[in-house]
């Protein structure tokens, strides 16, 4: 069971402000929180296959084929100023 002083602790580090009622709440919330994860500690897991997920997900990645790509030239045709073969866009930075 959490302690009063370690839940105003935690609420001081989420720079939260709670009343006394409050904290006599979140130290029974947390603390049951706390009791199921212990709880889950107990159990026997070495034999479990690590998931990322339970779930069956096909890859949203299309397939890294390699194709021709647009010529430097073309990339450049839209751009309403360039220099060198680069974009030229206006600073946003003041040097002062």
């Amino acid at each position: 069971m959490l302690t009063t002083e370690e839940v105003t602790h935690i609420a001081e580090l989420a720079r939260l402000q709670l009343s006394a009622s409050e904290i006599e709440k979140f130290r029974e919330q947390l603390s049951t929180v706390l009791d199921y994860v212990d709880r889950i500690g107990e159990l026997e897991l070495t034999k479990v296959i690590p998931t990322y997920s339970v779930l069956v997900m096909p890859s949203a990645l299309r397939p890294d084929d390699v194709h021709e790509s647009l010529t430097r030239e073309d990339l450049l045709r839209n751009a309403s100023k360039t220099e060198a073969g680069l974009y030229q866009v206006p600073a946003i930075l003041d040097d002062g």
